[in-house]
C-alpha cells in the first residue's frame, strides 16, 4: 500500500537467507491508479483508464481514482496520510456527496433520467472500485484505532477538487460518462 499511495517511492526487499538472493521491487510509477489497476485485475473493467483526479484545496491534499467493473459490489478504500481508514469517514463521504451530484447533474443535462428523478449513489456507485487518498496536516480520527476521519475540512476539500476535476474529465471523454451513465442507470431501474 505505500508503495501505491506514494507514487515515486521505490521499496526493495532483499532476501539473504537464500543463494542466490531474492528481491523484491515494490514501485508504482502510477500511484493510487496502479492500485485500481490492480484491485481490479480480477474483473472486467467498464472502461479502459482509471479516472483520477488530485488537487488541494483547505489545505488537504487530495487524490481520487476510480474505475468502474462489471461486478456488483462498491470497492471503497480510504486513506490519511498513508494510513487506511476501513470506516471511512469525511474525506470518504465528501468523495460519495460529489461523485452522486456530478452524476446526477450529468444524466438530468443528458436527458438520461428526469429532472425530478435522482439516481442513488449505490446506483452510480455499483461496481465501482475507488481510493481516495488524502494528505492533511493535523487529522482528526475518530476513535483510538485511527479507522475513521472526523476532519470536516477533509469533506469540503475532497467534494470541491473531485467534483471540479471529474467534470473536466467527462467533459473531454463523453464516451466513458455514457458508459458509467448506462451502467447507473440498469442499477437504478433494477
Amino acid at each position: 500500500e505505500t508503495a501505491f499511495l506514494t507514487k515515486g517511492l521505490r521499496i526493495v526487499l532483499t532476501d539473504l537467507r537464500e543463494n542466490p538472493a531474492r528481491t523484491h521491487d515494490f514501485h508504482y510509477a502510477g500511484g493510487i491508479k496502479e492500485f485500481v489497476t490492480y484491485l481490479n485485475k480480477s474483473k472486467e473493467a467498464l472502461y479502459p483508464e482509471v479516472i483520477y483526479c488530485e488537487g488541494s484545496g483547505n489545505g488537504v491534499y487530495v487524490e481520487v481514482a476510480m474505475q468502474h467493473n462489471d461486478g456488483y459490489t462498491e470497492g471503497s478504500y480510504s486513506f490519511v496520510n498513508n494510513i487506511t481508514t476501513p470506516e471511512g469517514g469525511t474525506h470518504l463521504t465528501g468523495f460519495k456527496n460529489a461523485l452522486t451530484k456530478t452524476f446526477n447533474s450529468y444524466a438530468r443535462l443528458n436527458k438520461l433520467i428526469k429532472d425530478t428523478e435522482t439516481l442513488s449513489g449505490d446506483d452510480i456507485r455499483e461496481g465501482l472500485t475507488v481510493i481516495v487518498s488524502i494528505k492533511i496536516e493535523d487529522p482528526q480520527f475518530e476513535g483510538q484505532t485511527k479507522t475513521k476521519l472526523g476532519n470536516t475540512d477533509a469533506k469540503t476539500a475532497v467534494d470541491e477538487v473531485f467534483s471540479a476535476e471529474v467534470q473536466h474529465y467527462l467533459d473531454k471523454n463523453v464516451d466513458i460518462l455514457k458508459k458509467i451513465l448506462d451502467n447507473s442507470m440498469k442499477s437504478y431501474n433494477a
